[in-house]
Formats: C-alpha cells, structure tokens, sequence
C-alpha cells in the first residue's frame, strides 16, 4: 500500500483559518461563514466545530473559526475577522458548559480538558448565550445560527441544576437567529442551500431539524403544544408531562411540530430529519481533516485530542435509553453506521501519523457493540416512540447480530502498520449476553466476547452496570446486576483459560434519583463480593433533557407520575458516595454509624468484616 505524506508536513492552509492572516493566505477578503468555538480548534471529526466547518467548506464556502475568543475585554476576537457575509455560527463546546466547568457538589473544576494545557475558564458559562449577545450586539444585522449539544439540549425548558431553576428555552435568553439540534450536518447544508439560492434568512421558517423564536405562529392540527413555560414554573407535574412528549417525540421516525409559549413569544421546534444514510455520513467523516490540533497550539497539550487521537468512530446513535444519558437526546436512538470502506479508511490514515505506533486506542461509539444494529421489520420502528430498544426487554424486532462487528475488527487488524486494534468504548454485555431465536446471532455474540476479550481489551474493559439495585436499574433503564454477575463470570473464565491479565472495570453512579443510602450500602455489599475496590464511579450530576434530571426536578417520573425520592443536598450526595469507599478507614465509622441507625447490623458484618 503506498504511504501518503504524513500529516506533520501539512501546511497552514490545511487548516480552517483562525486569524486575519491565515483569512489573508487564502487570499479571501472575508469568510462567508464565521465559526465560534468554546472548545480550542482540533481538526478531527470527533470535535463538532471541525465538522461543521469541513462541511460547509465542503459546499464550496469560505469557512473560519474562532476557538475560544475572550469575551470578558474589549471583544477583539469577535472583530477580528469582521462580517461573515452569510451568518455567524456558534459551536459552545463537545461538553455542555456547565458540566465541563463544575463537578456533581458544584465544585469549580481546575481543569478544562478541552483546552490546551488543561487550562479552565477559557469559556464563559452559556457560551452559547454570551457568544451570541456579544455578536449580536457587534453586529446586528448578521444571522446568527447556535448548534453544538449546549443548544441541543436547551432546545425547551429544562432544569438546570446550577442555577437550580427551569429555565426557558435557550433562544428566549439567545439572540440567536435559529437554533439546531441534534448532529447538524444536514440542516446546515440545507441551511445554506437555500440561503444561496435568494431566501431570506427571517423567512426560513421550516427547516428540519431547527428551532425558532417569534411572537406569532400560524398553528397547525398537527402540532403539539406543550405546557408553557410559565405554567411548567408553577407545576413541577407539568413539566413531567411535558418531558414525556418531548422524548417521545425525539425517539419516532416521524415527528411533530412542538410549540412551547415562554412569555409572549414561542419557541417553535420543527422535527428532524429522516435518519441519516450510511454513504451521508461516509461523506462527512471522509473529509479532509488533517486529524490534528491547529498549529496554533504547538508544543501545548489538549487532553481531549490525546485521548481520541488515534480513536476511530463506526456509528452514531445509542438505543440504549438510558436514563442519566443525554447520547440518545442528541444523537438520536437509531444507529447510524459507517461502512467499513470509510472506516478502514480513517484507520489506515491514522498509520500515516508521525506519533503513532502501531495501537487504535478505540474502535467503537456511543457504545462499542451496536454497529449496523437496527430492526428487522423497519415499518415497525417507524412507529415505534419507545426510549429504549433493550428495556425492560430487548425488542423482539432489534437484529443483535455481531458478525458485521467481528468481520469489522478482522479487516481493519490486517492493515499494514498496525498492530493491535482495541476496544475503548463501554460495552453493552445485556446484548451480548441476549438469547435471539436466530441461533447465528447467538454463535455471533458468543464469539465476539471470546474475540474482544482475547484480542481487544488494553488491559481494561470498561462496562456500566451503574448500580446493583433492582428498584434503582429500574428507574436507571438498566438491567438486572444478575446479567453483570453472568458476564463477569464469563470474563474471568476466559481471562483464565486463556492466560491473560485483564481487568473488568464496572462503572457505578451514586445519588440517583430513586437510590437511597442504603441501597449504596447494598451495592458496596455486593461490589465486595465480587471482589471490587471501585475506582471508576462517579455522582449523578443532572444534566438537561434526561429522564434522571426531570425525576430529579419534579419529584416524580414522567412515565408513571409516581413519586420518587432524590438525594438533593450535599450532605445527602457525599453520603452515598462513601458506600464505594467502603475499605477506606476514614469512612468506617460513618458507616457503620448508619447502619445500626437503620439497624442493618448485618451488613456491616458483610461489608466490613474480613
């Protein structure tokens, strides 16, 4: 196979330009698309900027970012490349701005992974609200068009549990033009298509996959209206019953136009487009990215970048549903997936890397082990509005076939220059472990954990079990610990047959709705018994547009209306999170203090006695 040039020796102008000067070298007078970015600017179709960017060139426009521009002096870097002659575009962040900035106990984080050299407050919070007004206010006569997961999932109203409120819809504090949701590619072509062709910005009203505020909407049969915003602020119910449409809506193939009355205005959410096809996003991942940090920030560290760097992405969408995610809000629950031509493809270019030796760190998704998953009968998907197609049951309809995957990780491991291919993305072990009527789908799952587990494991395989709770799982879309226990007694026979030195990560989540502390004290219980000291756990942080936040919020789940108990206060939180720290000796006696309050003598017995 002939090597290609390397990427080290790519030139300035392979990269979208940044500054006036990078403008210049292009020899434009001035970009018809300007691009804000919270997070700094890596040329990788893992960071959304980039693809939005390489997309828009794609349709022959002159594109420009700029990563992270202060906003607290005198806006300089919102003038330094003057008007677009199109519209703005805002990208806040791969993260959600107030997730990136503050931990569980809202705690200001010291780091900013996005950042070069982990450096924190190089965004504001709500860059999407601050980007935006500092625009608008500069420039008021240009469009401004926000996207980006930030926008996505403050599409309505939401709790937010930094401020603890719900607040309106992101466009009714935004002086955003209009707001796209989900993975943008699509409405921002079609965005420009029609921009291009003579209709005016003020009059693109229909547009998929987009948002709007206005003061007047000719309502249609078929829309749904929600509950105000204001009446959602005096009935927490009513912002139960709101969240159920909302996601049900967002799971249908064929969706309808949602309205929500904030003030005396309306946000106006059309439905998004039909599932993107596998040669579309062929397409946008085969661009011409040069998979690498712009030179700007040379001899500096994005640990983002260094942890996907030599990653590779197969699908989009996760069917999972589960309930502290926000994946199947955003990407959507139907899996879209690559073929192996582009896949093989990117991996054979990360070879040409100057750095790279040899190991692709992950090979897998929004979860490693849906590629090309889908239904049988797609008729039956496309009126199906549940949130999940492997709970409480996996769907009859679902193909859980794990050839393609397998056939996947053969062809890409006999590329030249490489030498391992690793799994770094959580494994679904309910799917794996699921007796299918179809037999060769059942030999398919069975070789793939002997092959993943033999062949792609970097020491570590990571897993989500979440809690051991049947009553917590429930609420978590998860499923029973008793799958866990099977896997893992699968792991460990395999590990030991064949000689190798693996380990099982299983990730847990304190303080979710529904989790008591002594449903944390049975977990440690059953955590010990299975030999784990938990490194991997985290605190359940509430985040807009899940299920977890709006049982978090109202009190109660959006499905049943029944109500459900939440720890709210840092106490509460830091309570149940000593339970995965059960071996530390700073712990014990708080521990066991609780206990014998509840009088569960017996499991101090269990958890604590050697």
């Amino acid at each position: 196979m002939e090597r290609r040039t390397p990427v080290n020796t790519y030139k300035l102008d392979a990269w979208l330009p940044t500054t006036k000067k990078e403008v210049e070298l292009r020899g434009w007078d001035s970009p018809d698309v300007i691009l804000f970015s919270g997070d700094a600017y890596v040329d990788h179709p893992s960071f959304g900027a980039a693809v939005i960017g390489r997309v828009l060139e794609a349709q022959g426009l002159k594109v420009a970012i700029v990563p992270q521009p202060d906003w607290r002096g005198d806006y300089r870097d919102f003038t330094k490349l003057g008007a677009p002659r199109i519209f703005f575009a805002i990208s806040p962040g791969a993260m959600d701005s107030m997730v990136n900035h503050y931990t569980a106990n809202k705690r200001l984080r010291s780091d900013d992974a996005y950042t070069p050299d982990n450096r924190p407050g190089m965004r504001p919070d709500y860059p999407s609200i601050v980007y935006s007004k500092i625009l608008k206010k500069l420039y008021p006569d240009i469009p401004i068009v926000l996207g980006g997961i930030e926008a996505s999932l403050r599409r309505l109203a939401h709790y937010d549990y930094w401020q603890d409120k719900l607040l309106p819809g992101i466009l009714a504090d935004s002086p955003a033009d209009l707001l796209i949701y989900g993975m943008g590619e699509k409405p921002i072509t079609e965005l420009v298509r029609l921009l291009e062709k003579g209709v005016p910005f003020h009059k693109i009203k229909n547009l998929p996959q987009t948002a709007y505020i206005d003061r007047v909407i000719t309502e249609s049969p078929d829309d749904i209206v929600l509950f105000s915003y204001e009446e959602c602020i005096k009935d927490k119910l009513k912002q139960a019953k709101n969240f159920r449409i909302i996601e049900e809506e967002s799971n249908k193939r064929r969706s309808s136009r949602i309205l929500q009355h904030t003030g005396n205005r309306i946000i106006v959410v059309n439905p998004p487009y039909a599932l993107d096809s596998t040669k579309e996003l062929d397409a946008w991942y085969d661009l011409p990215y040069t998979r690498l940090p712009h030179p700007k920030y040379r001899n500096k560290i994005i640990p983002a970048f260094d942890m996907i760097k030599f990653s590779v992405n197969i699908h989009r969408g996760c069917f999972g549903g589960c309930a502290f995610c926000t994946i199947s809000a955003h990407q959507g629950k139907q899996i879209v997936s690559r073929s192996n031509e582009s896949i093989l493809r990117e991996v054979e270019k990360i070879t040409h890397m100057p750095d790279f030796k040899g190991y692709i760190s992950d090979l897998g998704g929004p979860s490693a082990n849906m590629f090309r998953m889908k239904g049988k009968d797609e008729c039956i998907c496309q009126n199906c509005k549940k949130p999940s197609c492997i709970f409480p049951h996996i769907c009859k309809n679902l193909i859980t076939d794990h050839t393609p995957l397998l056939e996947l990780y053969r062809k890409s491991t006999k590329i030249p220059g490489i030498k391992k291919i690793f799994v770094g993305s959580g494994i679904r072990y309910d799917l794996l472990l699921h007796k299918s009527d179809n037999e060769t789908f059942n030999n398919a799952s069975r070789q793939y954990i002997e092959t993943l587990i033999t062949n792609h494991v970097s020491g570590r395989l990571k897993v989500a079990p979440e809690h051991t709770e049947k009553k917590v799982l429930q609420i978590m879309r998860k499923p029973p610990i008793e799958l866990f226990e099977k896997f893992k007694t699968i792991f460990d026979k395999i590990n030991t047959e064949r000689h190798l030195n693996e380990q099982l990560i299983p990730y847990f989540i304190s303080s979710h709705p529904g989790c008591t502390e002594t449903d944390m004290a049975e977990l440690a219980v059953k955590t010990k018994k299975m030999n784990f000291h938990l490194e991997q756990v985290q605190d359940f942080t509430p985040t807009p547009m899940t299920l977890a936040t709006e049982i978090y919020y109202t009190g109660v789940h959006p499905y049943t209306l029944e109500k459900i108990p939440c720890a709210r206060t840092k106490e509460e939180k830091l309570s149940q999170r000593r339970f995965f720290f059960w071996y530390l000796s700073e712990y014990r006696l708080q521990i066991i203090r609780f206990l014998r309050q509840i009088k569960r003598d017996d499991l101090i017995d269990r958890l604590l006695k050697k």
